[in-house]
């Protein structure tokens, strides 16, 4: 019987989307006509809602409509855009033979759904939970709490993931947080979090194992 389960976040921590995100939010601000942000300022908030990135970056109105404009023209790039971050699939593929596993993610839980199918690993996770799935996004605890539901009360849970959301979000739930340093979160940063960091998901999952 498997009693350890592990929630992943997505983002930073099992795939590499960002010239997915970054292309998509230069096309919102360009199609609209708005001052554009630099790369690495839409990087810096990679892991918060699009409604709040949106507002990081100097929308004050009308935010919904162009987080609609995002989520249309992501969906058409997403898939070639997007890779699985090394020793992602290794370590799912790991996780799976020891663990239940889930994804607890920001992204809109469809387009997150569609592209786990895209690298055929969709079939490992019992549960998926996007941003539509909760009333409050990480790092609020309910995105983990909701997973939660989806597995047995005496499970042993981790989270892991690549930011301080990630990690504040676990620890508000009353789980383990795991940081990987694949992501978009300084190591020195997690490091400070008081969470144990790994280089990649391959090392948490495998350091899980032998809990």
């Amino acid at each position: 019987m498997k009693n350890k389960v592990l929630l992943f976040d997505l983002d930073g921590t099992l795939i590499d989307s960002t010239d997915a995100i970054c292309e998509s939010f230069l096309f919102v601000f360009k199609n609209r006509g708005l001052p554009l942000p630099s790369i690495q300022e839409i990087k810096d908030k990679i892991g918060y809602p699009l409604e709040d990135m949106f507002g990081f970056l100097g929308i004050a109105d009308n935010i919904e409509v162009l987080v609609q404009d995002y989520k249309n023209y992501y969906r058409k790039i997403c898939t070639q855009k997007t890779v699985m971050l090394p020793f992602a699939i290794q370590s799912l593929h790991e996780a799976f033979n020891f663990a239940k596993l889930g994804v607890v993610t920001t992204k809109t839980g469809v387009y997150s759904k569609e592209l786990l199918d895209f690298f055929g690993v969709l079939k490992l996770f019992d549960v998926v939970i996007g941003r539509e799935d909760v009333k409050y996004p990480k790092p609020h605890p309910e995105p983990i709490l909701k997973a939660m539901q989806y597995f047995d009360n005496d499970a042993q849970f981790f989270m892991i993931g690549d930011t301080l959301l990630d990690i504040q979000s676990a620890k508000s739930a009353n789980i383990r947080p795991i940081a990987v340093s694949s992501g978009y979160e300084s190591r020195e940063n997690l490091l400070l979090s008081g969470a144990k960091v790994f280089d990649n998901t391959l090392e948490a999952v495998l350091a899980i194992k032998a809990f």
